[in-house]
């Protein structure tokens, strides 16, 4: 990757502060028309699952790793950000027919992408379980016009999210966390690709919607990533996976992907 990618903007931060939300939401609705080279980093997943999905929905997926490899057959999962449906749509042929797949994303664009797809991989695969609703993955708790929740209490047997955590406001972070305790089941599995680094990143590159929306700047640091997952009561929390070499260096801060996984116990 280009040193371009990872570069403070040019302009620097404004007077105002950064509007984190508005600089992702800016990004990711261009690259559900065009696929940005710069976006997170490049996985090879298993071609045999991504023959039934769509092109478009393949290039223009941004993630860093691939934590649809925790999932199970009869699975309810629920995608964080699922952008252009690729990891759903994975998941939908791990799951099987008996299993559901709910993504959950503000973006517009990308919704739209991945709803198109949405029959043609049903057809694809002989069955669908796959559905994308529209939301802050930070706040699952919202009232729908039935007064229900986005996403009920207890529904979900695993949470998957792929370079996305790390895109959320730092104010709505606590408020993400709970809600992914909050929709699991007694039992159940955490799996998430992110960016984690090593040092604390300043606030003037927090402030940077270039390096924020590249799901750099918001990174959180590699030990209390573990930790605020520990805290809610996760147990065997690790990285199962996690690169050897920094992705990106920005001002001496070594910026990496892993994969958190976690269990909660049984009630």
């Amino acid at each position: 990757m280009s040193s371009s990618c990872c570069s403070p903007s040019a302009s620097g931060p404004g007077a105002d502060a950064l509007d984190q939300t508005q600089a992702v939401e800016e990004r990711y609705g261009a690259a559900a028309h065009a696929q940005e080279a710069c976006l997170c980093t490049p996985v090879a997943f298993d071609l045999s699952l991504l023959q039934a999905i769509p092109r478009d929905v393949v290039e223009r997926d941004y993630g860093c790793g691939d934590p649809t490899r925790w999932v199970k057959p009869g699975d309810t999962v629920l995608d964080l950000g699922s952008g252009s449906g690729k990891n759903a749509f994975i998941c939908a042929q791990l799951i099987g027919s008996a299993g559901a797949v709910i993504g959950v994303d503000r973006n517009v664009e990308m919704l739209n992408l991945a709803r198109q797809a949405a029959p043609v991989v049903a057809e694809r695969i002989g069955f669908a379980n796959v559905r994308f609703v529209e939301g802050a993955i930070e706040a699952l708790e919202a009232p729908q016009v039935d007064g229900a929740p986005l996403i009920a209490d207890r529904s979900i047997d695993v949470v998957l999210s792929n370079c996305v955590l790390n895109l959320v406001n730092p104010a709505d972070r606590q408020n993400l966390l709970a809600n992914i305790r909050r929709v699991l089941r007694p039992g159940g599995r955490l799996a998430v690709s992110d960016i984690v680094c090593d040092k604390p990143v300043p606030l003037a590159l927090q402030q940077d919607p270039e390096l924020w929306s590249g799901c750099i700047s918001g990174a959180w640091q590699e030990e209390a990533f573990l930790e605020d997952f520990r805290a809610l009561g996760f147990e065997k929390v690790s990285y199962a996976d996690r690169s050897d070499q920094p992705w990106q260096v920005v001002e001496d801060i070594e910026f990496r992907a892993v994969t958190l996984v976690g269990q909660l116990p049984d009630d």
